[in-house]
């Protein structure tokens, strides 16, 4: 079962790189964008996950048990702090592009030739 998340977490990576990349609206490239980083926070949340453990919540288990059956919550805070920034980010892009739209009627990247050498 973790294969199958982890291989549909490098799949979304890959859409989205391929979004990215290949798109000339603004629009879709920000939602390969937000597509790619979806797909790093499922890898990120795959990989941190061991099989038979417990959730790190001292509570339920002795501090003693802890060390070796509970999961570490790193990757687990790591992602939850890469939602919030992606989400942030992923407004910013989306403000650009219609501060863009406003200005030049269009966004399609290759009308933008004001910093092209």
């Amino acid at each position: 079962m973790e294969y199958i998340i982890l291989i549909s977490g490098f799949l979304l990576v890959l859409i989205g790189l391929w979004g990215i990349l290949s798109q000339k609206n603004l629009i879709k490239i920000i939602l390969g964008f937000t597509v790619f980083n979806t797909g790093i926070n499922i890898v990120m949340v795959t990989v941190g996950y061991v099989k038979g453990k417990t959730a790190p919540i001292l509570d339920v288990i002795s501090p003693e048990e802890a060390l070796t059956s509970i999961v570490d919550p790193v990757p687990q805070a790591l992602v939850l702090t890469a939602i919030v920034i992606g989400l942030g980010v992923t407004a910013l892009m989306l403000v650009y592009a219609l501060k863009l739209y406003q200005d030049k009627k269009t966004l399609d990247i290759n009308n933008f030739k004001d910093l092209k050498w």
